[in-house]
């Protein structure tokens, strides 16, 4: 047994303590201990890895659920990128997206491109997105607003803002520019710092997050804005940086895997995924408190339109990072890296050792002789054995190894005589 076998046994024990073994090709996740304890812990005990073929099959039914969304049911862009004119009044018992619905088809004939309240209380609002007016229709909808709800409603306060169709193809280059530009940076930066399996699982958890942020728009129906595509760009560094912190792990407890025969690489990356499960909980939880707060704020509280949109789509990027740097990212590394050869000699490596060992267990063991036979007594007449008495290796409190004294029994006394054995 060499001193880097001695090491990594060493790490494994703390690692596994409480561990359980179920078979010689796997070694099973711990079952002690309360959920809590085995997250804040993180001796291994969720087997992640292992089942990454659920996980493939998960991620590939939301992406495909995403995709068709997007091909069929389509975006729901805001004005800024198709144009069009915005109506906005306040709110009053008598204003319901119905009622207001119906105002704007009995004077203009046609009905609008979406019909929305925004805030709460005084501050609450009606907003009504549609095509571009003119000055004659737009004052017919006025007077149709004002007869229909007032007196609250009043020519005062009905307001209205238009965006030119020109000004929304404008917006709509430079998100896909700016996004353009965004994963370029990535995919150089990502390329600079990982090695290429670590950096294709990278990408692929990007490309994950990107399609599932964009097919849950599709699927609620959420309005696009710009505020969406800057929260976009945000939720996707932050998939960046969690993916970051979990292949960092991984590199740490993988660096030297293929010098011992004690765990495959697949273990020792769900070693790794184990041990930064709570640091993605919490990074998760106190990302999305202050964007619950920013949704309470802009939708109960004072009715800011951008301030919604940018809320909702961090909220749902940071939930898809999350889950796609520990169940796609890193299973998907792993698969990766198992088909290179030296993984492959390496896992079977690993799986003949245990092979070994559990044949060593289950060998029999020889019958013991009688204690009045033929044999024992002649031993026992004759010159005593030696007998060696062995041990299992311990370490010091570093970690170092450090063999227990061997002792021997002499011929005359049967007695230890305390000699170190050479």
């Amino acid at each position: 047994m060499n001193t880097t076998d001695v090491k990594a046994g060493v790490e494994e024990t703390i690692a596994e303590q409480g561990n359980t073994r179920p078979n010689a090709t796997s070694p099973g996740p711990a079952t002690t201990g309360s959920l809590l304890s085995r997250l804040y812990t993180g001796t291994g005990a969720f087997d992640v890895v292992g089942r990454r073929k659920m996980w493939f099959v998960i991620t590939a039914v939301i992406m495909v659920i995403c995709i068709l969304s997007m091909i069929f049911r389509g975006f729901s862009l805001s004005i800024d990128f198709e144009g069009g004119t915005q109506v906005s009044f306040p709110a009053t018992s008598q204003t319901s997206t119905s009622a207001v619905d119906n105002a704007y088809s009995d004077a203009l004939g046609s009905s609008p491109q979406s019909v929305q309240t925004a805030g709460s209380g005084a501050s609450k609002t009606v907003q009504i997105r549609t095509e571009t007016l003119d000055n004659a229709q737009l004052q017919k909808l006025t007077d149709e607003l004002v007869n229909r709800f007032g007196p609250e409603v009043t020519r005062d306060n009905v307001s209205s803002s238009d965006v030119s169709s020109t000004w929304g193809d404008e917006i709509t280059k430079k998100a896909i520019i700016a996004l353009i530009v965004f994963l370029v940076i990535v995919l150089i930066y990502i390329t600079v710092r990982f090695d290429r399996e670590m950096a294709i699982s990278s990408i692929a958890a990007l490309i994950f997050d990107i399609v599932v942020t964009a097919g849950i728009y599709s699927l609620v129906g959420f309005e696009v804005s710009p505020a969406t595509v800057i929260g976009l760009l945000t939720i996707l560094g932050f998939s960046l940086y969690d993916t970051v912190v979990v292949f960092d792990k991984v590199g740490e407890n993988t660096r030297a895997v293929t010098k011992t025969t004690r765990r495959t690489y697949g273990e020792q990356a769900n070693l790794a995924v184990n041990q930064t499960f709570m640091r993605s909980i919490n990074t998760t939880l106190i990302s999305i408190l202050p964007i619950l707060a920013l949704i309470v704020v802009a939708v109960w509280m004072l009715g800011v339109g951008m301030l919604k949109d940018l809320a909702l789509i961090q909220l749902v990027g940071v939930i898809s990072g999350t889950y796609s740097s520990i169940f796609f990212a890193t299973p998907l590394l792993v698969t990766l890296k198992n088909k290179r050869a030296e993984y492959k000699r390496h896992n079977a490596k690993v799986a003949a050792r245990r092979r070994g060992e559990d044949a060593i267990e289950d060998a029999p063991r020889p019958a013991k002789v009688a204690a009045g036979s033929a044999a024992t007594r002649s031993a026992a007449a004759g010159t005593a054995t030696p007998r060696i008495t062995t041990s299992e290796p311990t370490f010091t409190a570093r970690g170092d190894y450090a063999p227990r004294p061997q002792t021997k029994r002499s011929a005359a006394g049967n007695r230890p005589t305390g000699k170190r054995r050479k």
